[in-house]
C-alpha cells in the first residue's frame, strides 16, 4: 500500500475515501452481480469466482441506472404533487363551493316544501273547521226549529186538553151533546199533531270532517311517530285446518288438504280458512303490517271476538257478517267488505305489503300501502270491543311483519 493510503488498481485518488472491500478477497467492490443483487469484486466476478456465469456489470453502470430511476421517480413525484396541488386548489375548492351552494338550495327546497305543506295544512284546517262550525250551526238551528215547533205543539195540545176537561167538568149531558161537533174538531186537531220522529237532520254529521288530504297526512304522521308496529302473533287455537302456522306464529300457509292434526275446539274455525290474532284491542291506536305479495287470495282486517267459528255460513265468513271488517283480494280484484257489502277498490297495482291502522278513539280503521304511504281505504263506525286482527288466506302464504 502507498503512503497516501491508496492501493493499486483501486482508482482512488489522493483525498478519496476508500469504499468497502470484498470480505473474501479484500478487493474493491467495483462490479455488480445482477443475479445476487449485490456489489462484488473482480475476483468474485472472474473465472472461478462465486459469481462466474452470473449477470455481471460495472458497479458504476448500476449506480447510474439507479440515479436515472431516482431522477425519473422524482419527476413523477413532482408531477403527482403538482396534480394533487391542482386538485386541492381547483377541484376540492370547486366542490366545496358547489357543496355550499347545493346545501343552501337544499335548505331552501326543504323550507319551501314544508312551507307549502304548512300552508296547505292551515288552509285545510280552516276549511274543515269552517265546515264543522257550519254543521254545528245547522244542527243547532234544526234543533231550535224543532224546539219551537214542539213548544207550539205542546201549547196547542194543552189548550185542547184544557178545553176538553172544561167540557167534561162543566157541561151537562144536553150541553155535552150540543158540543159534539166541537169535541170532534178538537180531537181531530189533536190527532193531527204527530209524535216526534228521529231525524238525521237533528244529528251532527261527522262526515263534514272527512278529508282525503287530512287522512293521508294523519296516517303518515301516525306511522312516523309510532315507536314500532304491534307484535302480532296468530292464536294457534283459532286457525282453520286448511292453514299451516309457522313456528314463530306469524306466517299462514294455505293447504287444499285439511290437516287432521288440529284438535277441534270452540275457538277454531272449522270451514273457512281464517285465523285470529292472539292480541285484542280495547282502546288506543294500533298498527301492523302483513306481507301479501305471494298470495292472490287473502283477507286482512279486524273482527269482534263474537265472530262465530263453526260452519260454512256467512256468519263465519270474513266480511260477510256484522262481526268483521276486512280488506280482501281475489286474483286482480280488491275490495273492502263488511256485513255482506263489498266496496270495490280500483288499485293500479298489487301491494306487496298491507298496513292496518286502527284508531279506536276516533273509531276509524284504515288500510294503507307502507311502501308509498298511500291510504287504500278508511272506514269509520262505532266498533264493538274488543277487536282482534283477523286473517284469511286461500292461496300460498301471508306473513305478519315485525
Amino acid at each position: 500500500m502507498s503512503a497516501d493510503g491508496s492501493g493499486p488498481g483501486t482508482g482512488l485518488g489522493p483525498g478519496s475515501e476508500r469504499g468497502p472491500l470484498c470480505p473474501e478477497h479484500g478487493q474493491d467492490l467495483s462490479w455488480f452481480c445482477g443475479s445476487e443483487r449485490r456489489p462484488v469484486c473482480a475476483a468474485c466476478a472472474g473465472v472461478g469466482g462465486r459469481c462466474e456465469g452470473h449477470r455481471i456489470r460495472r458497479a458504476e453502470q448500476r449506480a447510474e441506472e439507479l440515479r436515472n430511476k431516482i431522477v425519473d421517480q422524482c419527476e413523477r413525484l413532482q408531477l403527482q404533487s403538482a396534480g394533487i396541488s391542482k386538485y386541492m386548489a381547483e377541484v376540492l375548492s370547486g366542490k366545496n363551493q358547489r357543496a355550499v351552494s347545493m346545501a343552501s338550495s337544499a335548505r331552501e327546497l326543504v323550507i319551501q316544501r314544508l312551507s307549502l305543506v304548512r300552508s296547505l295544512c292551515e288552509s285545510e284546517e280552516q276549511r274543515l273547521l269552517e265546515q264543522v262550525h257550519g254543521e254545528e250551526e245547522r244542527a243547532h238551528q234544526s234543533i231550535l226549529t224543532q224546539r219551537v215547533h214542539w213548544a207550539e205543539a205542546l201549547q196547542k195540545l194543552d189548550t185542547i186538553r184544557t178545553s176538553l176537561v172544561d167540557m167534561l167538568t162543566h157541561l151537562d149531558d144536553f150541553q155535552l151533546i150540543q158540543k159534539e161537533q166541537e169535541i170532534f174538531e178538537r180531537t181531530e186537531e189533536a190527532e193531527g199533531i204527530l209524535d216526534p220522529q228521529e231525524s238525521e237532520k237533528l244529528n251532527f254529521n261527522e262526515k263534514c270532517t272527512w278529508s282525503p288530504l287530512l287522512t293521508q297526512l294523519w296516517a303518515t304522521a301516525v306511522l312516523g311517530s309510532l315507536s314500532g308496529m304491534e307484535d302480532i302473533r296468530i292464536d294457534e287455537k283459532t286457525i282453520s285446518p286448511s292453514l299451516q302456522l309457522s313456528d314463530d306464529r306469524r306466517t299462514l300457509t294455505f293447504s287444499a288438504k285439511k290437516s287432521k292434526a288440529c284438535a277441534d275446539g270452540p275457538e277454531r274455525f272449522d270451514h273457512w280458512p281464517n285465523a285470529l290474532a292472539a292480541t285484542s284491542f280495547q282502546e288506543g291506536l294500533h298498527a301492523w303490517m302483513v306481507k301479501v305479495q305471494n298470495s292472490c287470495a287473502y283477507k286482512v282486517g279486524v273482527a269482534s271476538s263474537q265472530l262465530p267459528r263453526k260452519g260454512s255460513g256467512s256468519d263465519c265468513r270474513l266480511g260477510h257478517n256484522a262481526y268483521s271488517w276486512v280488506f280482501s283480494r281475489y286474483d286482480q280484484e280488491f275490495c273492502f267488505s263488511h256485513n255482506g257489502r263489498h266496496e270495490p277498490l280500483g288499485l293500479l297495482q298489487c301491494p306487496a305489503q298491507l298496513g292496518v291502522l286502527l284508531d279506536l278513539q276516533a273509531q276509524e280503521l284504515l288500510f294503507f300501502e307502507p311502501a308509498s304511504g298511500t291510504v287504500l281505504y278508511s272506514y269509520r263506525t262505532a266498533f264493538p270491543r274488543p277487536l282482534r286482527p283477523v286473517f284469511a288466506v286461500a292461496h300460498q302464504t301471508i306473513s305478519i311483519i315485525h
